[in-house]
């Protein structure tokens, strides 16, 4: 175990060398070409739906060259009024039966079924929860990026920001992301690595999405199933550091944990699914060597918080057996000084990975400066991320199985008029280029997809989870 830990570390420690290099961009900026398809799963999200139709309004991209469209999924509120009175397109999506699934799976996949010919009106389709905000350019560098590697890339995600980071829990996710957008994600682009899928934010080739029969990710952590068989399959997953969504992480404990355990249900669902399709990858050749071993060691990554847990039962185990005298006792005592020596590069590597990458990562792509006054809540943060994922993992292994029960994470914040959390100013989209694609909304594909839209929802306004 603490020979797989090492490795996982040392691994992490290598590709997190190229995160210090500065940010620049690896394509050329492109006219507006690619027709977007962009979709917004929602439910019971009246609260914070004029976030992300607000944002996907003002984009500065064409109108001509992308449609949105709000997911309306089982919604018991205002979330499909709210999003049509804003004059955005709605889909309602209601459950077939009472004992038939439902959650963001099934309505991305039932949603593509009804946009039928997506694959031909579209070039990208990108996804965002409904709780996002996005820079406006996104469409635009997206376009950019996409062009600039045309016949290399498949997915291209962007950088994942934070709509709220006081308090300890959500300080805890902010810190997390931060540090893996820039020595994990960006890194790993500097390498030639495939980057992982955050679950908002991201653009699949409308080809691509449709080869794969639509919308086949049905796990609790569908992003992550899609990187891992994206993967297997040879594509490429592009980075882009240049963008970002906003998204609102959670505030309190127990919320957190749900949320945590849900992600580790499904990444050990996913990796056990996919750890013999990931050697036959090999075997074919659809994968290189470097990208399978980084992705078997993404995959296994979390498996180190297990590991710890298995070796704190067996040293209390073996406490226990010297206290009954079931075995004789043993010179188990260390001196402070010979402990504080023996555990030092622990000590400093937990120092690195989580507070200096983050201090250095928070400065390079945020701005921010390193602050004593900062640092208790820091180390606060870090010390309840260990505990929440460590606990989550081990619920999650045991309940892997189980890949139809999930819990909504509640979103409140509404950054309307809030300026600062608005995103931030950009330079306006150049001309569209000359012989672009001729595309509008009244087409045969938005005449298809309002007569099989499902029939309107009046319910009550109170929200459920």
């Amino acid at each position: 175990m603490s020979a797989l830990v090492i490795l996982m570390l040392v691994y992490q420690l290598a590709i997190g060398f190229f995160g210090f290099k500065r940010n620049t961009k690896d394509y050329q900026d492109h006219p507006p070409q690619q027709r977007f398809l962009v979709l917004v799963p929602a439910h019971n999200e009246e609260t914070v739906i004029a976030d992300i139709i607000n944002s996907l309004t003002h984009m500065e991209y064409p109108k001509e060259l992308y449609d949105f469209y709000i997911l309306a999924d089982n919604c018991e509120d205002r979330t499909a009024d709210v999003a049509r009175q804003m004059g955005a397109n709605v889909l309602e999506i209601s459950r077939e039966s009472e004992d038939a699934p439902t959650g963001k799976p099934v309505v991305l996949q039932r949603a593509l079924r009804m946009l039928e010919g997506y694959q031909d009106h579209y070039d990208m389709v990108m996804f965002f929860d409904a709780d996002n905000l996005v820079d406006p350019n996104m469409l635009l560098e997206v376009n950019s990026q996409y062009l600039s590697h045309k016949g290399k890339a498949d997915i291209i995600q962007c950088y994942l920001g934070s709509k709220n980071k006081k308090g300890i829990v959500a300080r805890s996710y902010f810190m997390t992301f931060t540090i893996t957008n820039r020595f994990f994600q960006y890194a790993k682009s500097h390498l030639g690595l495939n980057c992982g899928i955050g679950g908002t934010g991201f653009a699949v080739t409308a080809s691509y999405l449709h080869s794969r029969g639509g919308w086949t990710a049905m796990s609790l952590t569908e992003d992550f199933e899609l990187q891992i068989e994206a993967t297997c399959d040879g594509k490429r997953i592009l980075w882009n550091h240049n963008v970002r969504i906003y998204d609102e992480k959670p505030t309190k404990v127990m919320a957190s944990i749900r949320q945590r355990t849900r992600w580790a249900q499904g990444n050990w669902f996913v990796t056990f699914r996919n750890t013999a399709r990931l050697f036959r990858a090999l075997k074919n050749k659809q994968v290189t060597a470097k990208e399978f071993v980084s992705t078997l060691l993404c995959m296994y990554s979390l498996t180190a918080y297990i590991f710890l847990v298995i070796q704190l039962i067996l040293g209390l185990i073996l406490n226990v057996f010297e206290w009954t005298r079931l075995i004789a006792p043993m010179d188990t005592q260390i001196p402070l000084e010979n402990w504080l020596t023996l555990n030092l590069p622990s000590l400093l590597l937990f120092l690195y990975s989580s507070l200096v990458l983050f201090y250095v990562g928070d400065h390079m792509d945020n701005g921010n400066r390193f602050t004593l006054r900062m640092l208790v809540p820091v180390i606060l943060s870090v010390l309840l991320n260990i505990f929440v994922i460590t606990l989550a993992q081990v619920v999650g292994l045991f309940r892997y199985r189980h890949q139809s029960d999930w819990y909504k994470t509640e979103h409140s914040i509404n950054c309307l008029s809030e300026t600062n959390l608005l995103p931030r100013k950009t330079e306006k989209a150049p001309p569209m280029a000359t012989g672009s694609h001729d595309f509008t909304k009244e087409n045969s594909l938005q005449r298809t997809v309002e007569e099989q839209s499902l029939q309107l929802i009046t319910g009550g306004t109170e929200k459920t989870a």
